[in-house]
Parts: structure tokens; C-alpha cells; sequence
């Protein structure tokens, strides 16, 4: 199986991608959008990407760009702890560091050390943690870059201190896109998203009783922009159970006559605990 990360080599992504499939041959990208427009356009068979930090919330590329295909799926979710890494050049004095490279979720969760030890410092976004160590090295000011561990291994850099994000409880929950979801499992997930064509007092809260009067739990609920107007939404939901389910699929044809468009991302093995 051709599977897709966010690379180089090094990140988080890839860390999740051989705990998801070892045996697979790992395709990196240079970002979040192309891994997935990898997987819509059947360049690769899978790909890996975040979702949803526990200290930085959702990955708002991988929600915009499901909200907008009905080729790819989410077919699985698995979680990693996150342990941040401030990173410099072999050698190099930190209390000297001008500038700052990794990818923007890096910095967000890292945003209290941060204000803590580099008040003032430049905080320049990376395509990727692992890539930031990248742009820490060819920096011609005096840099420092968070990004795991095993990146700073590859490129021979040092670690000037561990475990810098905000909350030691920091993981990263990623789904594997493909083209299709997964079978019925017993203890599934089903992701979707849903919008009016116009809004009205009690609209959302009628839809959502579609699925409290059929039992139906509610994982999470978030809104974005359509992207189209000034003030309208989309509705992201995560539900318990499998889209085949005859309760859950009841709910999905009810859903269709409230809303102007429904996507179903996809069904898929729900998360039994957090990973240790």
C-alpha cells in the first residue's frame, strides 16, 4: 500500500503512519492539503493526517477540504502523545535565538513556553515540525526550531529541551483518508457535516434532536464558514455509531429533508481509550 504523510521525514504524521500500516510504502508531502488531494486523486492508495490536537483543537485544512470532496473517506482514527521539542543548532547558545521555526500547531501548543523563555522572539511558521529544523539550519539569524525528537536525530541537530508544549496530557488524534470507509464494527464513528440554505430561530437545535430522539450520542459538534457568505456555517458533527446501522441511517435520511447539503465524511473504528 502507497501511504501518504505529511513529511519530511520526522514528523508527527509519519510517526502515525507507521503505527497505522508498517508495512507500507510511506509517500511524504510538503503539506496537510496535498496529502489528502494525493488521496482524492488516486495518486496514492491512503493518506495520514492530523484532525484534532487535544490543546489546539481541530485541523481546520483537513475539515475544508472533506467539506468540499465526496471522493475521499475517513476509514480509521488513531492517536499519539505529542512531546514538542526546542531544537537548535549543534553547538549554538539558545539564550541568543532571534527567530523560531515549526508548524503553526506546534507554536499554539507550545504558546505559554514560549511567552515564557522568548518574549519578543520572531515566530515563523514551517510546512511541517520536521521541515522547521530544515529552516532553522539555513537561517542566517540565530534560530531554534520545535519539532519531535526523531527530527533532530535525522538532521543531526541538538535538543536543547523536551516536553515544552503547553500540557504533558498533548495528543494528536489522526484519521486515514481513502476511498472508501469502513466496514461495521460494532464500535464505530460516523463523521459528517451539514448546512441550511437559509437559517431560523431553533433550526440547529430541531436537527439536532433527529438524533437525541433516536438515542443517537453526540461525540462533537463544530461550526466553519461555508466560505461562500458572510455569516454562514457549516455544521461538523461526530456521532456514535456506523452509517449501515439501521438507527444511525434512519437519522442520515431524516437529516437530508432539514438540511440543503449533508456529506458524510465517513464510518470508522471509534478510539477506545488515549493512547499511553
Amino acid at each position: 500500500m502507497r501511504l501518504g504523510y505529511l513529511g519530511p521525514e520526522g514528523t508527527f504524521s509519519e510517526q502515525a503512519a507507521i503505527l497505522y500500516e508498517p508495512a507500507a510504502e510511506f509517500v511524504p508531502y510538503p503539506s496537510i492539503r496535498s496529502v489528502a488531494e494525493a488521496v482524492d486523486a488516486r495518486e496514492i492508495d491512503e493518506g495520514v493526517v492530523p484532525i484534532e490536537n487535544s490543546l489546539h483543537g481541530s485541523v481546520i485544512d483537513v475539515l475544508d477540504f472533506l467539506i468540499r470532496t465526496d471522493r475521499t473517506k475517513i476509514k480509521f482514527e488513531l492517536a499519539i502523545p505529542i512531546e514538542q521539542c526546542l531544537i537548535v543548532v549543534p553547538g549554538a547558545d539558545r539564550r541568543e535565538v532571534e527567530v523560531i521555526y515549526s508548524h503553526p500547531q506546534a507554536l499554539g501548543q507550545c504558546q505559554e513556553f514560549l511567552a515564557r523563555e522568548y518574549p519578543g522572539v520572531e515566530l515563523v511558521a514551517s510546512l511541517s515540525t520536521a521541515g522547521s529544523v530544515t529552516d532553522m539550519v539555513e537561517s542566517d539569524r540565530p534560530a531554534a526550531a520545535i519539532a519531535p525528537f526523531r527530527a533532530a536525530e535525522i538532521h543531526g541537530a541538538e535538543v536543547a529541551e523536551r516536553g515544552i508544549q503547553g500540557n504533558r496530557s498533548n495528543f494528536t488524534r489522526f484519521v486515514t483518508l481513502a476511498s472508501e470507509d469502513s466496514l461495521p464494527t460494532g464500535h464505530d464513528k460516523t463523521s459528517l457535516a451539514f448546512w441550511y440554505a437559509s437559517d431560523a430561530p431553533g433550526t440547529l437545535y430541531e436537527t439536532l434532536g433527529i438524533f437525541s430522539s433516536r438515542g443517537i450520542n453526540l461525540v462533537k459538534i463544530e461550526s466553519r464558514p461555508t466560505g461562500e457568505s458572510l455569516g454562514e456555517y457549516v455544521f461538523l458533527v461526530d456521532i456514535e455509531g456506523h452509517r449501515l446501522d439501521a438507527i444511525v441511517a434512519a437519522a442520515l435520511a431524516e437529516l437530508t429533508k432539514v438540511t440543503s447539503e449533508l456529506r458524510v465524511f465517513g464510518s470508522y473504528p471509534m478510539l477506545r481509550s488515549e493512547p499511553a
